[in-house]
């Protein structure tokens, strides 16, 4: 785990961030808040691709907690089954459509403890809907943030708890809504997990890692 990096160098590193992308973007498909919390919801443990070429054709048909209530646990199973514990998935958004038509008039709630509430939503699922839906600077911290944070110093933690409150105390406000997609996008296609591409980072001048590749 590397130390925390100091505030000018987080400045730095999330100027050049933004410079390189000022209006990063989720790579999940959605066409409104209710699918997006169910793509969120599918990806766990599978990879955003996946997901995409899952629901492409599911939420044509099954855009609404309502739609999907009429598709059903087994109509939905038949969209999903590629997707890894599709079968625990299925039954999750059927039962989280029912709550969202029962409690809250078929709309997503909009704060994390009731989006938490519904079936598996999890903390993580919760801030990405936040932060992609309502803009809220929410940190959805995966395991391409959590492997960042720490090799980086950019916000270190022993567990994504601990990863998510570094980002919300050190890096500056102005970059508080993308920041989670900045690390996302870095750690998925630059700083990866067994041979990171450092002779291509943006910001290989400010890190600390030491097992740097060429």
């Amino acid at each position: 785990m590397a130390k925390q990096l100091d505030y000018k160098t987080l400045c730095e590193i999330f100027r050049r961030f933004h410079e390189a992308e000022p209006e990063p973007k989720g790579e999940l498909n959605h066409v409104n808040a209710y699918t997006l919390v169910v793509a969120v919801a599918l990806s766990a443990q599978a990879t955003d691709a996946g997901v995409n070429r899952a629901t492409v054709e599911l939420f044509k048909i099954a855009d609404t907690p309502e739609k999907m209530l009429a598709l059903g646990e087994a109509g939905l199973t038949e969209y999903i089954k590629s997707i890894g514990l599709y079968r625990n998935k299925a039954k999750n958004v059927i039962k989280l459509s029912r709550i969202l038509v029962d409690e809250y008039g078929g709309q997503v709630p909009s704060s994390r403890a009731a989006l938490q509430s519904l079936p598996g939503v999890g903390r993580k699922t919760a801030n990405v809907v936040l932060n992609m839906w309502w803009g809220h600077p929410a940190q959805a911290v995966d395991t391409h943030i959590f492997r960042v944070g720490n090799r980086t110093g950019i916000a270190p933690g022993k567990d994504v708890d601990a990863v998510e409150r570094a980002i919300e105390d050190n890096v500056p406000a102005e970059y508080q809504r993308h920041a989670h997609h900045w690390l996302i996008l870095h750690g998925r296609y630059i700083c990866t997990a067994r041979k990171p591409k450092c002779g291509g980072c943006p910001i290989e001048d400010l890190c600390p890692y030491e097992e740097k590749t060429i």
